[in-house]
């Protein structure tokens, strides 16, 4: 059981994190929330948190890359939810040092503690992107490894020294592996608000790629399949897939969002948002059955009431968006 647990919740601050944090306080848990310091001392989208969600939590600042402030953050805890990462791929092209230090070093940092300290649940969170473009479909975890981006392959590399630790120290540590999530405090790096905010305040929505397909899931069914896995004992030691096993064009996703929005708009393509022929990853779709036998774990929100959820969210909040511009 979760309740009267105490987890530490690293990239807290994120979509999926903030997400996740709401869900452990809910559930009993005392979370210690790991956010990367800034002197306005911000929270990122824990500030979205409801008020009796946000009082419980322990904002813990600090840098991944320092393996004292991780070591500190990590006292005490029973569990480890590590979400902190530089995830836009887009950015990795331009700062790919950058991103292996933070996904890599700080990952490091987080399984040295963990080791350290004997926490007996560890929690990583990997990704669909270090597939590549599907090879065969759908894909399940024993799909070779293709990372297309420098992001892509410092999560091959995050987790590869996850296995590792399991393997050399008992670490026990499960690796969950969500396809593409979506949902409310989204930020319009990604393309669902991109889609959403645009659609909601212009007549013409401007994307990339209009091809590629992905597995979208909701970002509460990603949640859950977070705490079922750290429950999971079969989970230890193995990357889990947590996709819907549906993928979508980007296209069809963008026709389908105007359609729910109920705006007359059109859809064009903009050369800027286009991505590297050979790094674009054309096709996901998951292969979920490891994620039912082994943690119970299925996707419960369609994609269609997932997108109507999050553009009542936009909707709400559109200050937080800016439409003319090329998020990433």
């Amino acid at each position: 059981m979760m309740a009267g647990k105490h987890a530490l919740v690293t990239g807290a601050a994120g979509f999926i994190g903030s997400h996740l944090v709401e869900m452990l306080v809910r559930e009993g848990v005392q979370v210690r929330a790991f956010v990367r310091y800034n002197s306005g001392r911000r929270t990122g989208t824990l500030d979205l948190l409801p008020a009796d969600v946000r009082q419980n939590v322990e904002v813990y600042y600090g840098d991944l890359r320092d393996r004292e402030a991780v070591q500190q953050a990590a006292q005490g805890v029973d569990q480890i939810y590590h979400l902190g990462a530089v995830i836009t791929i887009p950015y990795s092209y331009q700062h790919p040092r950058e991103v292996v230090d933070v996904n890599v070093t700080g990952t490091l940092n987080v399984l040295l503690a963990a080791r350290d300290l004997g926490t007996p649940q560890v929690m990583l969170t990997s990704t669909s992107e270090v597939y590549g473009t599907a090879q065969v479909e759908p894909i399940d975890e024993q799909h070779p490894l293709h990372p297309q981006s420098p992001y892509a392959a410092s999560k091959v590399a995050q987790d590869a020294l996850a296995i590792s630790f399991h393997a050399a120290y008992d670490l026990p540590v499960r690796i969950v592996r969500p396809f593409n999530t979506f949902g409310p405090r989204q930020s319009a790096r990604a393309v669902i608000p991109t889609i959403i905010s645009q659609a909601l305040t212009r007549d013409e929505v401007r994307l990339g790629a209009l091809h590629p397909t992905r597995d979208l899931t909701y970002v509460t069914d990603t949640c859950r399949g977070f705490l079922l896995a750290a429950e999971s004992t079969a989970a230890i030691g193995r990357p889990v897939n947590l996709g819907t096993g549906r993928s979508i064009t980007i296209g069809e996703l963008a026709e389908l969002a105007i359609r729910l929005v109920g705006r007359d708009v059109t859809l064009t393509t903009d050369a800027q948002r286009i991505r590297p022929e050979k790094s674009e990853v054309a096709r996901l779709r998951s292969d979920n059955r490891l994620a039912k036998e082994l943690i119970g774990w299925e996707p419960q929100v369609s994609l269609e009431a997932g997108l109507q959820r999050t553009i009542d969210w936009i909707r709400d909040h559109l200050h937080l968006f800016d439409p003319e511009r090329y998020a990433y």
